[in-house]
C-alpha cells in the first residue's frame, strides 16, 4: 500500500500508513519497511528522519541484529535474490547517510562517512560524491585527485559512462569554483562545518556490545582518522 501511495505522489500519507500499521507486520518485514521509509523521507525532504533511520540501520548491523551474526544475508531487488555481505550493506547505508548529510550542507560529516564507505566497498558513484564534498569545503586538490581516479578507471564502476561523465562534469565545476574561491571568506565556514560534522559523527555510533561484528571495529576510530 505504501509503495502504491509513493507512486501516486502521496509520500506523506505513505509514511503515516507505515508508522500506523508497522507494529502489525512481522519481524521479517521490518527491514523492508525501513527501506521504504528511507525512500519516502528522501522524497519528502525529511532529512533528520532519514538520517536517524540510516543510523539505526547501522546500529542494527553493529549489534549483529541485521545479519544475525552472519557475514552475508539474502537481499531482493526487482524480484531477484542475491547475497549481500556486511561490508557491502554497510557501505551502501553509509553512502546514503553521506548523501543526506550533503543535503543538510554538513559536508565534513558527509566526507567522513563517504571515506569509510569507500574503504569498505568502493565504487565510482560514492567517489564522485566524496569529490563533491571536498569541493564544497574548498579542498580542491583532494577533490581533483578523487575525481581523476574515477576518470582513470582506478575505482570499481569507473568503466560506466555515466560515472566518468559525472566525474568530468565535477572537474569542470571544480575549476570554476576554484577561480572564484576566496580563502579568507571561506575559511571560517569550512572550520565550522568540520566541527559540527565531527560532533555529529562521534555521537552516531552505538556503544560496544558483545555481538558486535568485527567490521565495526574499523568504523569506531573516526576521531583519529579526522585528526590525521
Amino acid at each position: 500500500m505504501a509503495v502504491v501511495m509513493k507512486q501516486l505522489d502521496r509520500a506523506e500519507q505513505a509514511i503515516e500508513a507505515i508508522q500506523s500499521f508497522r507494529d502489525k507486520c512481522s519481524k521479517q518485514a521490518q527491514e523492508s519497511l525501513d527501506n521504504v521509509l528511507i525512500d519516502l523521507y528522501k522524497k519528502c525532504g525529511k532529512l533528520d528522519e532519514q538520517i536517524e533511520l540510516l543510523k539505526q540501520k547501522l546500529r542494527m548491523i553493529n549489534q549483529g541484529e541485521a545479519f544475525n551474526g552472519k557475514p552475508t544475508k539474502t537481499a531482493r531487488s526487482h524480484g531477484r535474490k542475491f547475497q549481500v555481505t556486511v561490508r557491502q550493506e554497510t557501505s551502501r547505508i553509509l553512502g546514503n547517510l553521506g548523501w543526506a548529510y550533503m543535503q543538510k550542507t554538513n559536508f565534513a560529516a558527509a566526507e567522513v562517512v563517504y571515506r569509510k564507505a569507500q574503504e569498505m566497498d568502493p565504487d565510482a558513484n560514492k567517489a564522485c560524491n566524496l569529490g563533491l564534498c571536498l569541493m564544497r569545503q574548498a579542498r580542491f586538490a583532494e577533490a581533483r585527485h578523487v575525481l581523476e581516479d574515477v576518470i582513470e578507471g582506478k575505482i570499481p564502476g569507473s568503466d560506466e559512462t555515466k560515472s566518468r561523465d559525472r566525474a568530468e562534469e565535477l572537474l569542470e565545476e571544480l575549476e570554476l569554483c576554484k577561480s572564484k574561491f576566496s580563502p579568507i571568506s571561506g575559511f571560517n565556514n569550512i572550520e565550522d562545518a568540520f566541527s559540527k560534522g565531527l560532533d555529529q559523527l562521534m555521537s552516531q555510533w552505538a556503544p560496544l556490545r558483545p555481538r558486535r561484528l568485527p567490521i565495526f571495529e574499523e568504523i569506531s576510530p573516526v576521531r583519529d582518522q579526522l585528526a590525521c
